[in-house]
């Protein structure tokens, strides 16, 4: 089974950017899906974007046209960049695989990114 290590994040101020890593132990395209998760204190994990089977990217409304996320090209890492950062963005982010033939999901530890001034 693969395991996920996410890193990157960090305390910064609003307006300002972070890029997060998850680099996987095995390669990972074609054999899982991969997606971004936070958690904010005292709220659910909520999906922040993930990669569809069609080849799309999609983004919660909430970070839409603030986040990218995007791959190398060694089929073993993931990326999400984080723009314009505000307060609410605060949360430990989590990166995401789903096995796409055994349907079961596989989580990293986290990485907490801190928003404030």
């Amino acid at each position: 089974q693969v395991q996920l290590v996410e890193s990157g994040g960090g305390l910064v101020q609003p307006g300002e950017s972070l890029g997060l890593s998850c680099v996987a132990t095995t390669t990972i395209f074609g054999i899982y899906t991969m997606a971004w998760y936070r958690q904010a204190p005292g709220k659910q994990r909520e999906l922040v974007a993930r990669f569809s089977t069609t080849g799309d990217t999609i983004y919660a409304d909430s970070v839409k046209g603030r986040v990218t996320m995007s791959r190398d090209n060694a089929g073993s890492t993931v990326y999400l960049q984080l723009n314009s950062l505000r307060p609410d963005d605060t949360a430990v982010y989590y990166c995401n695989a789903w096995h796409i033939q055994n349907h079961y999901n596989v989580w990293g530890q986290g990485t907490q990114v801190i928003v404030s001034s």
